[in-house]
């Protein structure tokens, strides 16, 4: 039986870490912590480029925290599916790059992990509102996907808030995920806009002592919350 999850997902990136030493990074956080956000990106889709499936596989032997893996590549639906075969906990990718996103949640699905949807900063989250019963994630991007280090840009938070009520129509385990900027100045207005997982790279890897500056953040969203 699958272990319930939080009501409160603090889900540090490792892009903000050593690359050299991402089993170790995640051994300090695992504590405090209720994902890995492992950020995918491909080149192509973004202009960066980071790890891939073999990282990916490394870490799940290398750690029993939850990998939550947000796709910026091309191509998803040829993709996507090879990480939840590898155990990964969350595959999340992109609305943009999708040509047909429900059909890529049940592979998902089916292949063992949870589907989720990435809506990045210039696009519109009215028009996949209706597919949301098909994930399980709904991630918002607070800054443009591609590179860690961007100041949140607080105008994103009236998405979050558009999908929280649409949710509370009917669907109300989909977790609401925001990454980009998220740290102790930021974290309060997304939790009080309706997010519930929060990703935070250089907030964690950049403090001094990454576990307490996740349950710092922890602290502050579910105090907004």
């Amino acid at each position: 039986m699958e272990a319930a999850q939080p009501d409160t997902v603090i889900a540090p990136s490792l892009l903000a870490a050593d690359f050299a030493r991402l089993a170790e990074a995640g051994a300090r956080v695992a504590d405090d912590v209720d994902w890995l956000h492992v950020d995918v990106m491909d080149n192509h889709f973004v202009p960066n480029l980071t790890i891939g499936p073999p990282v990916v596989k490394s870490l799940k032997a290398a750690t029993d925290v939850p990998l939550d893996c947000h796709l910026m590549i091309e191509d998803p639906e040829r993709w996507a599916v090879g990480y939840a075969e590898l155990g990964a906990y969350n595959v999340t990718f992109h609305a943009e790059a999708s040509a047909d996103p429900v059909t890529l949640a049940k592979r998902l699905r089916a292949a063992g992990a949870k589907a989720g949807l990435a809506i990045d900063r210039d696009t519109p989250v009215e028009e996949y509102l209706d597919l949301l019963p098909e994930f399980d994630t709904l991630l918002i991007m607070t800054i443009k996907a591609g590179f860690g280090g961007q100041s949140f840009i607080p105008e994103m938070l009236e998405k979050v808030r558009t999908a929280r009520n649409h949710a509370r129509g009917g669907h109300l385990e989909l977790r609401i995920e925001v990454d980009g900027g998220i740290a102790d100045d930021t974290i309060a207005a997304a939790a009080e806009a309706g997010a519930d997982s929060f990703v935070a790279g250089t907030a964690v890897f950049g403090a001094d002592d990454p576990a307490e500056a996740c349950r710092r953040l922890r602290a502050l969203a579910e105090a907004a919350r």
